[in-house]
C-alpha cells in the first residue's frame, strides 16, 4: 500500500515540475516577445503598380451632317457592325424659313434655267441660219449650262430638306447614317424621336453613337512618382481585372506620359499598355484594373522579410541567435526587393534563423 502512494506522489511531482517548466517557458516567450524567421530561398520580382481600367484603343463617335429627328434605330449597344451598316435614319425637319427659302430657290432657279433654255433654243436656230456668230452661241449655252445645274442643286437641296432623300448623278442620297469602321456599338446617346443637331466647321454636333473594335484593347492608368523613372516601353506587365481574377492577362507599356499631373495630393503619371494575351472570358471596355509592370527580377535566391533588416549609416545588419542562445548582429548585403522581402547576397545562408523583435509599444 505504501508502495502505491509512493508512486502516485512521485507521479504528481514529475507532472508538477513539467508544469512548472512549461508555464516558465511560456511566460519567457510572451516577455520576450520573439519570433524565429527563416532564411528561405526563391524569386524576388520587383514590380511598379499602375491603377486604371481596360478601354479601348479608339472610340468613334458617330455624328449626323444634317439636321433633323431621329426617325429609325437600326442598331443597339453591343451590336456588331461593319462598313456601311445602316445605323439610324434622321428625318429632315426644317424650320419654316429653312423650307421657304428652300422652295423659293428652286422656283427661282427653275425660272432662270427656263429663260437660259429658251435662249439657248433661239440661239441655236440663228446659228443655224448664219446670223449669229459662233461665240455668241456659245455664250447662250454656257448660260444654260450653268442653270441647269443650279436647278439640280436646288432641287436636290429642296428634295433633302422635304423628303430627306435624292439622287445625286445617279447616286442615291439619303438620311440614313451608316458606319464607317467595323467595331462594337458601346453606347447609344439619342433615341427615337430625339432631335440632331449636325457636324458644322462651327459646332460639333450630337453625338448619336459610340463605336469601338473591341478586340484592340488597352489598359489606361496611373503610375507613382517613384516608380515612373524605372519603366520603360516594351516592359511586360501582368494585369489584374478585379471582375474576372482568375484570367491570366498580359501586355506591354506602350506609352508614359511625359508629364506629370496632380491627383489627391499625389503626383501620378499616366501610362497605356496594350493588351497582348488574354484569357478565355470577355474582356468589357471599362472594367477597373490593376496592372503590375515587372521592373526586375531575380531567379531563386536567397531572402528574408525586409522588415527584420535594419540600416544605421552605412550598416546594414540582422539580428540572429548564435550557439549560445544569445542575440547578437550580423551584417548582411541586400539585392532586390519587392517591397515585402529582400534578396540577401552576402551574410545568411538557407535555413539560418533571424530574429524577429516584438513591436514597440506606443506609450
Amino acid at each position: 500500500m505504501f508502495k502505491k502512494i509512493l508512486i502516485v506522489v512521485i507521479i504528481l511531482m514529475v507532472i508538477a515540475v513539467a508544469v512548472f517548466f512549461a508555464a516558465k517557458t511560456k511566460s519567457n516567450g510572451k516577455e520576450n516577445g520573439i519570433r524565429l524567421i527563416t532564411v528561405e530561398r526563391g524569386d524576388i520580382v520587383e514590380k511598379a503598380l499602375a491603377i486604371g481600367r481596360i478601354e479601348p484603343k479608339k472610340e468613334i463617335a458617330v455624328k449626323s451632317k444634317i439636321s433633323g429627328i431621329v426617325k429609325h434605330v437600326f442598331v443597339e449597344v453591343g451590336d456588331l457592325v461593319k462598313p456601311g451598316h445602316p445605323l439610324m435614319e434622321i428625318k429632315p425637319d426644317p424650320t419654316p424659313l429653312e423650307y421657304a427659302e428652300a422652295k423659293r430657290n428652286s422656283e427661282i432657279a427653275l425660272n432662270n434655267f427656263e429663260r437660259a433654255r429658251g435662249e439657248y433654243d433661239r440661239m441655236k436656230t440663228l446659228l443655224e441660219s448664219q446670223l449669229i456668230s459662233q461665240r455668241d452661241f456659245d455664250i447662250a449655252e454656257n448660260d444654260y449650262k450653268q442653270f441647269k445645274l443650279r436647278l439640280n442643286m436646288a432641287q436636290e437641296r429642296l428634295a433633302l430638306i422635304d423628303q430627306g432623300s435624292t439622287k445625286v448623278a445617279d447616286r442615291q442620297v439619303d438620311t440614313v447614317i451608316k458606319s464607317q469602321v467595323a467595331g462594337t456599338v458601346l453606347e447609344r446617346r439619342v433615341n427615337e424621336g430625339d432631335p440632331v443637331v449636325p457636324l458644322t466647321p462651327y459646332q460639333a454636333g450630337t453625338e448619336l453613337l459610340l463605336l469601338a473594335d473591341m478586340e484592340n484593347l488597352i489598359f489606361k492608368g496611373t503610375v507613382d512618382e517613384i516608380d515612373v523613372g524605372k519603366l520603360e516601353q516594351g516592359m511586360e506587365a501582368e494585369l489584374k481585372i478585379g471582375a474576372i481574377p482568375d484570367e491570366d492577362i498580359w501586355g506591354i507599356l506602350s506609352r508614359i506620359s511625359p508629364k506629370a499631373k496632380k491627383q489627391e495630393n499625389a503626383t501620378l503619371f499616366d501610362v497605356e499598355i496594350a493588351i497582348t494575351k488574354r484569357g478565355s472570358k470577355v474582356i468589357r471596355a471599362g472594367y477597373s484594373a490593376n496592372a503590375e509592370l515587372l521592373i526586375n527580377k531575380a531567379g531563386d535566391t536567397l531572402f528574408i522579410p525586409e522588415r527584420l533588416v535594419v540600416f544605421e549609416e552605412d550598416r546594414t545588419y540582422v539580428e540572429v541567435r548564435n550557439a549560445a542562445g544569445e542575440i547578437e548582429k550580423k551584417e548582411i548585403k541586400t539585392g532586390l526587393s519587392d517591397g515585402i522581402n529582400v534578396e540577401i547576397l552576402e551574410g545568411l545562408n538557407q535555413g539560418d534563423e533571424v530574429v524577429e523583435n516584438p513591436p514597440k509599444k506606443i506609450k
